[in-house]
């Protein structure tokens, strides 16, 4: 096979092992944390700079590409005595391929900077929401600045108000990423970090998907998270529930959901988990009202009897931990009466 021939066969295949691999990287736009299907404000702005960066890129790419090939093809050795022809420079071209390529870092700087500083500017006002978002291994965590509210894996938000998200870290560093809401933002432990986040009014009633996007353990892939966008309306119901008192004393003694509340403190829930009112425990996620979520363990369960109970027979095997160094739930090894009896004193926090 000539030289010619063989070029011209790379040429094909690496021609369709770029295509397969462009192909293999596109995903359906309903898939909840397609980045590059974005539905807020701000995700919208960031795709606006990615495109034509992007856009940019690929013609930078294509052009250097078919110019190496041409010349690799047309000044190719052809015999001993047809060897390439030295030249020493031409100030034109060393010009043109210097100047250029500068201006274009300069125009995608000048609107990556742009855009940066609108992104990273720390909301203020009386209208500004501020949340408290902790990460811990492995589960995200919560707290309302302005009601005292504290919950876990699923933040909810009013649409048509701006958010300040004051991202930080109990322990590793994590990585804060709701693609199609916003951007991505490492959680630190000791230090705050500002997510400005908005929704417009057509959000509403949307639920946008996220990730910790920073590897931090065993269970790194299944710190996800959930954030519920409501009308101001919603959103006022949702905050008024949140912040009603749970009524432990009122559980009819005798009853499977006493018995689950008994078991909660003799269990040791009571030291990992805050119910208010009842326990004060700090290290796993606020169990006050349970029940309004509908997912659990980092949200990649749904919260239905069925999973409570696989759940509740041996945590670790459901979601990797490691419990035996103060990560993550322990397996209790409940009985299945027990197990029937929390779930029952679960679904009354609600």
């Amino acid at each position: 096979m000539s030289p010619l021939a063989r070029i011209r066969r790379f040429g094909i295949a690496s021609a369709l092992a770029a295509i397969a691999i462009f192909a293999s990287s596109c995903g359906d736009t309903s898939q909840p944390q397609n980045t590059l299907d974005p539905e807020a404000p701000i995700a919208r702005q960031l795709d606006r700079l990615w495109d034509p960066v992007f856009g940019v890129a690929v013609v930078v790419f294509v052009l250097v590409e078919v110019l190496v090939l041409i010349v690799a093809i047309h000044y190719r050795r052809r015999s001993d005595d047809d060897s390439p022809k030295q030249i020493h420079g031409n100030a034109a071209m060393e010009l043109g391929w210097t100047i250029t390529p500068f201006l274009i870092l300069v125009v995608v700087g000048i609107f990556t900077i742009a855009n940066v500083v609108s992104i990273d500017r720390v909301p203020t006002g009386p209208n500004v929401m501020k949340i408290t978002v902790t990460g811990h291994q492995w589960w995200w965590e919560y707290d309302y600045a302005k009601t005292g509210i504290v919950t876990a894996n699923e933040l909810h938000i009013p649409a048509e108000t701006t958010i300040d998200l004051r991202i930080t870290s109990a322990d590793v560093i994590h990585s804060f990423w709701p693609p199609k809401l916003a951007g991505k933002l490492d959680a630190i432990p000791g230090r705050l970090n500002h997510m400005q986040v908005k929704t417009d009014a057509n959000d509403a009633g949307k639920t946008y998907w996220g990730q910790c996007a920073e590897y931090c353990g065993l269970s790194h892939a299944n710190m996800r998270l959930k954030v519920v966008v409501h009308s101001p309306a919603d959103f006022a119901k949702w905050e008024s529930d949140q912040m009603a008192k749970v009524n432990i004393s009122g559980l009819e003694p005798g009853s499977a959901a006493a018995s689950g509340a008994d078991l909660f403190r003799i269990k040791g829930c009571g030291g990992c988990h805050t119910i208010s009112g009842y326990t004060a425990g700090r290290i796993g996620p606020d169990l006050t009202h349970f029940m309004s979520r509908e997912t659990f363990a980092g949200a990649i369960f749904p919260n239905t009897v069925d999973e409570l109970k696989a759940w509740l027979r041996d945590p670790p095997k459901q979601k990797p931990m490691m419990p035996k160094n103060g990560l993550g739930m322990p397996n209790l090894n409940l009985a299945e009466p027990e197990i029937s009896d929390l779930i029952a004193f679960l679904q009354t926090l609600k």
